[in-house]
């Protein structure tokens, strides 16, 4: 790079820096047009156009960043939300995956940060075919979320209610504790344990777990709802 063209890259730099990012739009352009391939110069002009809405432009330059270094984290993260905003979910965990993968072969390995990013695309794409009706995709997505970060308790308990929803109640009761186990106080887990219990047939034990979501949450209205259901059937 001459000595010109490295300085308009330093001055897109500090203008992308302080927001100005119709300044720096106009110069990391000038520098693709003068052959500047920086994976770096792609990766910014991609989140400018995302900011602008423009998501299939900014698809595109983070694409051609990737292309440039496939190990660049920054562009893979920003890569993935955008597909995501076009719906396009499983490239999203795809573009997620192969950049772990470069950058670090084992799962135990992977940069905590981007561990937990790759585990809640499992788990967005997990909810997409939850939603679909897909239930055997969505445990399998929810699986990879947890074999990434074994202790998210919210992913955890996605996989218990797919399971209940396949009519797999013992397994799914397994996973609601071991939810319970991980976070006591995850109202969400011991609610949808109570119901388990209650399609069981376990009146005593789905109405113990909803008081003690109660206790956690006594604002809660959902809970109350299903006590009061329960109380009815009693009598």
């Amino acid at each position: 790079m001459t000595i010109e063209r490295e300085k308009i890259y330093m001055e897109a730099r500090i203008s992308f820096d302080k927001g100005e990012h119709d300044k720096a739009e106009k110069l990391l352009l000038e520098l693709l047009k003068a052959n500047v391939a920086y994976a770096d110069v792609y990766n910014k002009l991609g989140f400018i156009y995302h900011q602008k809405n423009d998501f299939e432009k900014a698809a595109w330059f983070f694409e051609k960043a990737l292309q440039l270094n496939p190990g660049y984290t920054e562009a893979s993260l920003n890569l993935s939300v955008t597909y995501n905003e076009l719906g396009r979910f499983e490239d999203a965990s795809r573009i997620f995956s192969n950049a772990a993968k470069i950058a670090h072969p084992t799962p135990s390995s992977i940069d905590p940060y981007i561990q937990g990013k790759l585990a809640n695309e499992h788990s967005q794409l997990g909810d997409h075919y939850y939603d679909l009706g897909l239930y055997d995709e969505a445990l399998a997505e929810y699986k990879k979320a947890l074999k990434l970060r074994p202790n998210f308790v919210d992913i955890i308990t996605k996989a218990g209610v797919t399971l209940r929803e396949q009519g797999l109640f013992d397994e799914a009761i397994s996973v609601f504790i071991r939810a319970k186990e991980v976070n006591p106080k995850y109202v969400a887990a011991r609610v949808h344990l109570g119901v388990t219990y209650y399609m069981k047939g376990f009146i005593d034990l789905a109405v113990e777990e909803w008081e003690e979501a109660k206790k956690i949450d006594p604002n809660n209205k959902d809970i109350q709802a299903y006590m009061n259901l329960v109380k009815k059937e009693i009598v």
